[in-house]
């Protein structure tokens, strides 16, 4: 299949790079990610080349192209570049049409976008400087527990205690588990301990009006936090699919309206 017709989100993060293919009728016909890494021009060729090869797709003559997110001005071939905030408001938007708080995890940052009921950002905030309640924040406790973070999710989810992690700072907090650990705590009950940090921190940020979306790779990998968030607000959170890509598909939807989709 030839690239006509076709309509590519790219969202450069800090951490993660994603692409997105739709066709006309706002189908996703494919998407990839990779890790941005230094490279950012790597990791936009690598993400596209996974998006176009599950879409099917032998180039990307034709299709328009929008770019977003930290790295967006690195896309030398994007016809078009939206701010990350939009294309995020824009995804969720898609998949809940009506007003709602977005709260997206990202690897570096944390965003809490307010979206009206004709799908306009009308507000947004975004966490300190400091990594803490991030999706790096959590790679790094993976790390210093000496535990895969893919396994994270599963050890929250036995937990039986809650425990109160409550710094804000990456290195305090590892500060802080040592000591959970000399005093026995069961590993699962840090975990645990680690996720409520996380949400700590969004609530933290700005009031979360209405109905609450959650998106970002943080979301997709741990559905555990996910329900330990609804339950800590007292409200279903909601999740679209593939919520990594959110941003990715805000761009592509851009780029089929800017053709008058």
């Amino acid at each position: 299949m030839m690239g006509r017709g076709l309509f590519i989100g790219l969202d450069i993060g800090a951490s993660m790079t994603k692409a997105i293919v739709i066709d006309q009728q706002r189908n996703i016909l494919g998407q990839g990610v990779v890790f941005s890494g230094a490279d950012f021009q790597a990791a936009i060729k690598k993400a596209l080349k996974k998006a176009q090869g599950m879409a099917g797709l032998k180039n990307t003559e034709g299709s328009l192209i929008i770019a977003t997110g930290y790295g967006r001005r690195s896309v030398s071939f994007a016809h078009s570049t939206r701010t990350e905030i939009s294309c995020h408001a824009r995804g969720s938007f898609h998949f809940f049409p009506r007003a709602h708080s977005l709260v997206d995890i990202g690897g570096q940052d944390n965003k809490v976008i307010k979206v009206d009921g004709r799908g306009n950002r009308i507000a947004f905030k975004m966490n300190r400087k400091c990594a803490a309640g991030t999706g790096a924040f959590l790679e790094e406790i993976a790390n210093r527990l000496k535990v895969k973070v893919g396994r994270l999710n599963e050890l929250a989810e036995k937990a039986t205690k809650d425990i109160s992690i409550g710094s804000y700072c990456t290195v305090f907090t590892a500060t802080e588990i040592l000591t959970k650990i000399r005093e026995n705590v069961d590993l699962k009950d840090i975990v645990r301990g680690i996720y409520l940090s996380v949400i700590q921190r969004i609530m933290e940020m700005d009031m979360l009006e209405g109905e609450v979306v959650m998106t970002g790779g943080v979301a997709a990998h741990n559905p555990f936090l996910v329900r330990m968030f609804g339950e800590k607000i007292g409200r279903k959170i909601f999740v679209p699919p593939l919520p990594q890509f959110t941003g990715a598909f805000g761009a592509a939807l851009y780029a089929l309206e800017t053709k008058g989709g």
